[in-house]
């Protein structure tokens, strides 16, 4: 089929019918041969003066929100949450606004390493056949889907590694707990779902659910439900952390408790609890002291016995373990603590209540990201020379996983080393190859939608633009690369194409019930996922088995920390820029939400302790724990423990372009190889030190949004 035919050619091809008249651009497989092209090229289906709208799945993290983003004389110049899908319901986060700044970034890898597609091509296909299949590996971030699928399918056909994923948002959300501790609660591994729109009592324990946690659009939506209920009750958030996050700055209280002692302040609460109610003690909650709990965790009895009335007494008590609270040794304890509580609220499977997610359209059971533990035993195999080619796609492990790891030395113990990143980053420094895959927006594929939503739903994605640069998806790559080779590889990838793919896997939702679209035909069927953005079921799917977790000896032991320093470290993800958004200027120039610094890394410290210390604003420190150091500038905040430091995730790169490079610095230089029952890594459980470089210098520090006049009260009085 020739590239050049018209729109009109194209809608009778794609048979999309009614489809045609919506508003959104509807997108079949004939869409691959239409060219999104700038103004300068115009192509017969932009006009001048309108825009044109496409339904796609935000890529920013793995949540899976639908985006609606419009463009204008073949430009991408505004992206909205997709109003239908049911994740986000319209609504994005600051990351999804700023993906733009992605497409656009001047940055970007514009082309394969070694110049040439068909050479790339070739140098995959090499890969394939000239190494035994238990030597090639993939590493991959936890999106697209369908990629993985793709891998997946490739792997299991050929005898290669199965593909393995990790992404640092998985490590700070430690998904390994949550999933084993769903399957103490519930019988089976999965994502936990949290009704918190239906609650009216939320007891939070370092789950910054409004931030980065999980799906942050799909719990802030929750969040405006606990605070308007239908019954015009407002509803009461409690939050516990050693650290106020943006999440705890929202709540009616905040309880700054002692890390490591959130198992036994939950299962302490528990037993008041039931004390109030009378009756017989749950055994999960019979082994606990209140008042010794109260001692250890620094909060108050009176504050335990208060937060317990309104558990015994309330409806709709939902409890949400999360954050730094499962980033410890005792991490599957503390979660298996704070889920009992749901059990003793009798709100599991119900409104305001505790789920199991639901599973994603075909999917069979959930497949979580790799923990550090078995990220550590993947690096091992590397310093081997077990694995003599990795393909690493969609993961920045240089920079996202530990020093104490070191992934970066065990990349030199693997023969070749074969990147598809789209910007210039650590890990893709490192590698031997870079063959740029397109951006998100410029992009084919899907992604489910692990938790956030009652429904099983997976969100489409298409290209909005043509590809800016030399760029190729790396689906296309491998399909090529496999037909190259020959053989089996050709046979486990018989595809003309990366679209050819997705509509094969895409078509099988055409036998499934209860969806909210069908179609006559799998043409059609593929317009409508593309024109609405995905495809999801219209019934509740969230599982609720029944639970015996209170009739459970659960563990209240604290937390144990590695290092001989005096403070405890609470490291946490930036809400503005994530893992991967420190190259967008969009998302640098956002205050933080509780701090309003910008473009630059701090140390959050009580003013308490900086007075002892002889610590200022904007001075100079080292932070020291058993795994190395970094130096970052103070910031004094009055909302943390004094015995407590705390430094965002997101800045320290060495590399990923202009607006990145060289900027503040990364807090996972200095976690230990340590980690809780689950695999997960221990990243809050670290004591460090702390010491003055320097004192601050006019001119020289934060750069920050807030007045320091009006906060601190500094200059007052002086002359200006």
């Amino acid at each position: 089929m020739s590239e050049q035919f018209s729109r009109r050619d194209f809608l009778k091809l794609a048979g999309l019918g009614a489809a045609t008249t919506a508003v959104l651009t509807g997108c079949g497989p004939a869409s691959r041969y239409v060219k999104r092209e700038p103004y300068q090229q115009m192509p017969e289906y932009n006009t001048v003066g309108q825009s044109t709208y496409y339904a796609t799945t935000c890529r920013e993290c793995a949540a899976g929100c639908g985006l609606i983003v419009r463009t204008y004389q073949g430009r991408a110049i505004k992206t909205e949450g997709n109003a239908s899908h049911p994740l986000n319901l319209g609504k994005t986060c600051a990351r999804g606004q700023a993906t733009l700044h992605g497409l656009y970034n001047p940055d970007r890898i514009q082309g394969p390493s070694n110049g040439d597609w068909d050479a790339a091509i070739q140098v995959v296909a090499d890969a394939f056949t000239n190494y035994k299949p238990d030597e090639v590996a993939f590493l991959m971030g936890m999106a697209p889907d369908h990629l993985f699928d793709l891998v997946t399918d490739l792997a299991s056909a050929t005898g290669m590694n199965a593909p393995v994923r990790y992404g640092a948002l998985g490590m700070f959300e430690a998904r390994a707990t949550l999933s084993k501790a769903a399957e103490s609660l519930f019988g089976q591994a999965g994502l936990p779902f949290f009704d918190v729109g239906g609650a009216q009592v939320v007891l939070s324990f370092g789950a910054n659910f409004l931030e980065t946690w999980l799906s942050p659009v799909s719990y802030t939506r929750g969040f405006a439900g606990l605070r308007e209920k239908k019954t015009k009750m407002r509803g009461t958030l409690i939050q516990f952390e050693a650290r106020m996050s943006a999440t705890g700055a929202k709540a009616d209280e905040w309880v700054p408790l002692r890390p490591g002692t959130e198992a036994l302040v939950a299962l302490a609460i528990g037993r008041l609890a039931a004390e109030i109610r009378g009756g017989a003690m749950p055994r999960a909650f019979s082994g606990v002291d209140p008042v010794e709990a109260a001692s250890r965790s620094g909060v108050k009895i009176e504050a335990l016995e208060h937060i317990a009335e309104m558990v015994a007494h309330s409806t709709g008590v939902l409890a949400i373990p999360g954050g730094a609270a499962l980033g410890q040794s005792n991490g599957l304890a503390v979660a298996e603590a704070v889920l009992a509580l749901n059990a003793f609220a009798d709100n599991i499977g119900k409104p305001g209540g505790v789920y199991l997610s639901a599973l994603a359209p075909s999917q069979t059971d959930y497949h979580r990201p790799a923990s550090a533990k078995e990220m550590q035993a993947f690096v091992e195999k590397m310093a081997s020379g077990a694995f003599k080619v990795l393909f690493i796609h969609g993961v920045n492990p240089v920079f996202e996983l530990p020093k104490a790891i070191d992934f970066k030395g065990a990349l030199g113990k693997v023969e070749q080393v074969i990147s598809f990143a789209t910007f210039p980053d650590e890990t893709a420094a490192e590698a031997d190859y870079v063959f740029p895959d397109h951006h998100g927006l410029e992009s084919w594929g899907y992604q489910r939608v692990a938790t956030g939503t009652a429904q099983p739903v997976l969100s489409g994605a298409q290209p909005v633009v043509a590809p800016y640069y030399d760029t190729r998806a790396t689906a296309d790559v491998l399909i090529a690369a496999a037909q190259l080779a020959g053989g089996k590889f050709a046979e486990a990838l018989p595809y003309k194409d990366e679209v050819e793919f997705l509509q094969t896997k895409i078509s099988a939702l055409m036998s499934e019930a209860d969806g909210f679209f069908t179609a006559p035909d799998a043409f059609t069927f593929m317009a409508y996922f593309q024109q609405y953005g995905g495809w999801w079921k219209n019934t509740d799917a969230r599982q609720a088995p029944a639970s015996s977790i209170l009739n459970s000896n659960l563990s209240s032991a604290e937390a144990e920390f590695a290092g001989e320093g005096e403070f405890f470290l609470v490291p946490f993800i930036s809400p503005t820029l994530a893992e991967a958004g420190a190259n967008k200027p969009w998302l640098q120039e956002l205050p933080d939400p509780t701090t309003t610094v910008m473009w630059n890394t701090w140390v959050e410290i009580n003013p308490a302790t900086a007075h002892e210390l002889g610590l200022h604003n904007d001075d100079m420190v080292r932070v020291t724990s058993e795994a190395g150091e970094l130096e970052a500038y103070v910031y004094l905040y009055p909302a943390i423990r004094p015995d407590t430091i705390a430094i965002p995730f997101g800045q320290g790169h060495t590399a990923y372009g202009r607006y990145a490079e060289n900027r503040g610095a990364n807090p996972a230089n200095l976690f230990g190889a340590h980690f809780n029952e689950a695999g997960d890594l221990a990243f809050a459980g670290m004591k460090v030190k702390i010491e003055k470089v320097r004192e601050a210098k006019p001119g020289v520090g934060l750069a920050r949004m807030e007045s320091r006049i009006g906060v601190y009260g500094e200059a007052l009085g002086e002359e200006h």
